[in-house]
């Protein structure tokens, strides 16, 4: 294998690891969770903060309620736990019941209910933030404002984000707020490249297969806002899980070459290669097996450490094909 450069001191780098708890709470359908699944959870959320992580991301449709639920049972079974994590969790997304189509809502209405839901569920009085998890093509810019509004005056939440917005987006929306947007969630990965792959089609071709709006990532850093990366270990593809291409086989190897030579897992590469780039990426790491969790508390110190040669070798196996 070459023999990359390491970079000593990376100042570009930054962000942080979140934990996505998607995985807790059982089945994705009405039937309850028992002792198990509570155990599961406290298991993973303290190999999550073993690993450094403060910040719990949620959405009031993860598992129907469950994740939430179950969140909120370690909590209650840990008194003085609540206080010593960041919480955030998400709402906007109706799923589809009733004889009703699936769809988003930012009605005053769904937005007042479903927080004070969360909270229930999550047995807390507050989250430090919340999120507008898909963007509603109906909404009432001044209802939604006024809504944000009243549930930071009352305390439920202490900061609000956004999640799957472009640029043009988030800006519609900041000028109606009073608040400023912290965080805006997206699909990234070394797997799911259309946010980088993007940076450089400009005036290709190719730009319009990669599908990613431009400007997003830009207002993100000269705004503060958190750009926090959903599927980040591009479900395990380089890390063990079976590849789905030739060039997934390359980059695995390539991963795992890595991480041998640096004395980490493939897992704190592939996060770090997302975290090395200066828009300060903060990796959602969804999995609930506190193995894997563990295996990822070494992304920021491989990302710090990451030469730009390393990082482009990254990318270039697994795009397939050479920069343009």
């Amino acid at each position: 294998m070459t023999s990359f450069p390491t970079a000593t001191s990376n100042s570009t780098t930054g962000g942080r690891l979140i934990y996505g708890c998607m995985g807790l709470g059982g089945s994705w359908d009405d039937a309850p969770y028992g002792a198990a699944e509570v155990d599961q959870a406290a298991a993973a959320i303290d190999a999550a903060r073993q690993a450094g992580i403060e910040l719990f991301d949620h959405a009031d449709i993860y598992r129907k309620g469950k994740s939430e639920q179950v969140f909120g049972d370690v909590l209650a079974d840990a008194p003085g736990l609540r206080e010593q994590l960041l919480i955030q969790t998400k709402c906007g997304i109706r799923q589809a019941g009733d004889g009703l189509p699936g769809r988003y809502d930012f009605s005053a209405g769904h937005i007042m209910a479903s927080v004070n839901g969360s909270l229930q569920r999550l047995r807390t009085d507050y989250v430090d933030v919340l999120l507008l998890h898909r963007p509603d093509p109906l909404m009432d810019l001044a209802e939604l404002a006024g809504a944000v509004g009243r549930l930071l005056d009352e305390g439920k939440i202490r900061a609000l984000g956004v999640s799957n917005m472009s640029a043009a987006q988030i800006s519609q929306l900041q000028d109606r707020l009073e608040t400023p947007i912290v965080a805006n969630q997206l699909e990234m990965s070394l797997g799911k490249r259309a946010w980088v792959e993007s940076a450089v089609l400009v005036n290709r071709d190719e730009d319009f297969a990669a599908g990613f709006p431009h400007g997003t990532l830009e207002h993100a850093s000269s705004h503060g806002i958190e750009l926090q990366a959903y599927g980040a270990l591009a479900q395990g593809r380089y890390s063990g899980m079976p590849a789905q291409t030739a060039a997934d086989v390359a980059t695995a190897d390539l991963v795992q070459a890595l991480a041998q030579g640096w004395n980490t897992t493939a897992e704190a590469v592939v996060l770090g290669w997302l975290m090395r780039h200066p828009a300060r990426i903060s990796p959602v790491i969804g999995s609930s097996n506190p193995d894997r969790i563990a295996a990822c508390a070494d992304a920021p110190r491989i990302a710090a450490e990451m030469s730009r040669e390393a990082w482009y070798a990254l990318w270039t196996e697994a795009r397939g094909a050479a920069m343009p």
